[in-house]
């Protein structure tokens, strides 16, 4: 029996299985969609989707890193004890490896991709086995992948992870000297949370509500208001310096800004280095949290 995309389509709707689990089930049955639900449940990828409600906001963010490219991922579950555990932390590591390998464009994507790791199954097929082993909803947020020169810090054991790229030679790659700076770099930016790399990147709206701010809050100080105007240079450029990573202090020597320290590196290597981007990722953030208590829950299922 022949089946068409909206048949693959309703059965993902139905079980909530992955597309290529529910394409492979109907190429199994033959088009048969009760034999395909049927068969992703007895393969226990349908019986996945009963967690599908549940909020998963603890988890980790991980890393990969080698000689090409870097990437950071946050993959989310329900509890912090499951985000410490060694086979919710090998999915996070299969993850990474993926995004890093296959380079998708979307999570949605990388979902539907071919595992590097277990060929003929696919990520979100892993996802799903994954979630039966472990017993929690499981899902992936987000990543960010970068190709060239790159260092990455995962902090506190996943709760915050950095990836920043840098324009260099390709020569320092391997440069002692310049992996040290760079891993400081990444530091930072877990340390002291900037939102962007330079005072250009800043949107002027944003600058314009942090100035209207700023105003309100001298003329409320008691500031003449002949004087606020003036006041308010001195402020916005500590606003620079508080949210532009280069034009941070270096945490580890109060003398130099970030864009000092590159600019020093540079002179004593001999070569030109910028930083080209970064990303911060901070597991859990702008998630709902679980409000319920988990020792709770799991006596109220043992007592049942």
């Amino acid at each position: 029996m022949a089946f068409t995309a909206k048949d693959v389509m309703m059965l993902r709707e139905l079980t909530q299985a992955g597309m290529m689990d529910c394409k492979k089930a109907l190429t199994a049955c033959d088009g048969d969609m009760e034999k395909a639900k049927d068969f992703l449940r007895e393969k226990g990828l349908a019986a996945a989707a009963k967690k599908a409600s549940r909020i998963a906001a603890e988890g980790v963010v991980g890393s990969f890193r080698n000689e090409q490219v870097g990437v950071v991922v946050e993959v989310n579950c329900e509890t912090d004890f499951v985000a410490k555990t060694d086979n919710f932390n090998d999915f996070v590591k299969v993850v990474a490896q993926q995004v890093a390998e296959k380079n998708p464009a979307s999570v949605e994507e990388l979902l539907e991709q071919d595992s590097v790791a277990t060929p003929g199954t696919t990520i979100n097929g892993l996802l799903n086995e994954s979630v039966l082993k472990i017993g929690e909803k499981l899902s992936i947020r987000r990543f960010a992948r970068m190709e060239g020169i790159v260092d990455t810090y995962i902090h506190l054991g996943g709760k915050i992870g950095v990836l920043v790229g840098f324009d260099a030679p390709a020569e320092l790659a391997d440069n002692a000297e310049f992996k040290t700076v760079a891993h400081d770099i990444a530091m930072q930016i877990a340390a002291a949370k900037p939102l962007y790399l330079c005072r250009e990147q800043v949107p002027a709206e944003e600058v314009e509500h942090e100035r209207e701010i700023a105003r309100a809050q001298a003329l409320n100080e008691g500031k003449p208001a002949a004087i606020v105007e003036k006041m308010l240079t001195g402020r916005i450029e500590k606003y620079y310096k508080d949210i532009c990573l280069v034009e941070q202090v270096f945490v580890k020597d109060s003398a130099l800004t970030i864009k000092k320290l590159v600019e020093e590196t540079g002179k004593k290597l001999g070569a030109s280095i910028a930083i080209r981007e970064f990303v911060r990722f901070e597991m859990g953030e702008g998630l709902q949290k679980r409000e319920d208590n988990f020792a709770e829950e799991v006596m109220s299922q043992v007592n049942k």
